[in-house]
């Protein structure tokens, strides 16, 4: 268990001459860590051996300034790509957003249009309202539309609950009866980033 990895090290290394207080945890996750030793020199292929038959594996670490260096101008030079294609990225998405956006609004035009046909028949007499309620007003905007219209769909307006509950569509049955209406019903989520 890496939990145990340093106190285990100590026990069985303690013969070992390293420098005191140098083991330092850098990283645990569920079953490993990565522990800093500073040793030294002449025991350090004496430290190796020993960790291997312990089941440590030891890899050792050479301070490299010149690939430092090169880390960081890899780094900076990064952040300014990124800074100089955030402006044109914002405007394309802005201009492509709004034309996905647009074809998703037609197509929910066109279902509404093709399940109201399928359902009331021709000619086409009916109207489609977009509306937007606030939060605490679509329940009561749904019992009205369902008294309204509830005989329409073959429910009464005022038991309608309990006989959609009940009511066999066919079609609907993969969907789920709950989400069937006398009346044509698409929701639209508009808040797409706040999931």
């Amino acid at each position: 268990r890496s939990s145990d990895l340093g106190t285990t090290m100590s026990d069985s290394f303690s013969y070992l001459r390293f420098q005191p207080r140098s083991t330092k945890k850098l990283y645990e996750d569920g079953e490993h860590g990565l522990y800093t030793v500073t040793l030294f020199r002449k025991v350090v292929d004496e430290y190796k051996l020993h960790a291997r038959e312990n089941k440590f594996i030891v890899r050792e670490f050479v301070f490299d300034t010149s690939a430092q260096q090169a880390e960081k101008q890899e780094i900076n030079r990064l952040q300014s790509d990124r800074k100089r294609q955030y402006a044109p990225l914002i405007r394309w998405l802005k201009v492509h957003f709004s034309e996905a956006f647009g074809g998703w609004i037609h197509i929910k035009a066109l279902r509404v249009f093709v399940e109201s046909v399928l359902r009331y028949g021709l000619p086409v007499n009916f109207q489609a309202i977009l509306m937007q309620p606030q939060k605490r007003a679509q329940k009561k905007i749904k019992e009205m539309l369902m008294n309204r219209y509830g005989l329409q769909g073959g429910l009464d307006g005022l038991d309608a609950k309990k006989e959609r509950d009940m009511i066999d569509i066919p079609g609907l049955s993969g969907l789920g009866q709950q989400d069937y209406y006398p009346y044509v019903y698409f929701p639209i989520r508009v808040d797409v980033l706040e999931r």
